[in-house]
C-alpha cells in the first residue's frame, strides 16, 4: 500500500492518509475484508506519529470504510457497496461542479460544455 505524505500540502497529514486510503478502497486496490497495516506499522513506515495514524483510522472507521476488530486489526469494511457508490457519485459531482465553474469563468456556453462531455464519454468508450 503506497501512501505518500506531502509536507507542502495544505491538508493535515491524517487527512492525506484518510483521502489516499479511501481512494485505494474506492478503486478496488484495497479489497473488502483485506487487512490494513497496524497503526504502529503504518506510522513507522510513514515516519509519523502513531496518534496521527490513529486519527486517520478513526475517521475511516467513522465513515464506514474500515472496521477494527479488537486484538486482530483493521480491515476494509464489507457490505458497503451503497456507501462506496454514494462516495463515488459525490466525487464525480464535485469534479463536474469544478468543470462547470471553470467553463463559466471561461465564458463557455453550457451546450458546448455538454457537447465536450459527450465527446469525452464517447472517446473513453472506444478505449
Amino acid at each position: 500500500m503506497d501512501i505518500i505524505i506531502s509536507n507542502s500540502s495544505s491538508k493535515p497529514i491524517y487527512e492525506q492518509i484518510t483521502s489516499q486510503m479511501k481512494d485505494l478502497i474506492l478503486s478496488g486496490q484495497l479489497a473488502e475484508g483485506q487487512q490494513l497495516p497496524s497503526i504502529r506499522a503504518l506510522a513507522g513506515d510513514l515516519r509519523i506519529s502513531v496518534i496521527t495514524t490513529k486519527r486517520a483510522y478513526a475517521d475511516l472507521e467513522a465513515q464506514g470504510f474500515i472496521e477494527t476488530v479488537q486484538g486482530k486489526g483493521s480491515f476494509v469494511a464489507g457490505g458497503n457497496l451503497e456507501l462506496l457508490r454514494e462516495e463515488r457519485l459525490r466525487r464525480v459531482e464535485d469534479l463536474l461542479s469544478q468543470a462547470i465553474d471553470e467553463a463559466h469563468s471561461a465564458d463557455i456556453d453550457p451546450n458546448d460544455l455538454i457537447d465536450m462531455l459527450a465527446l469525452l464519454i464517447e472517446s473513453n468508450d472506444h478505449e
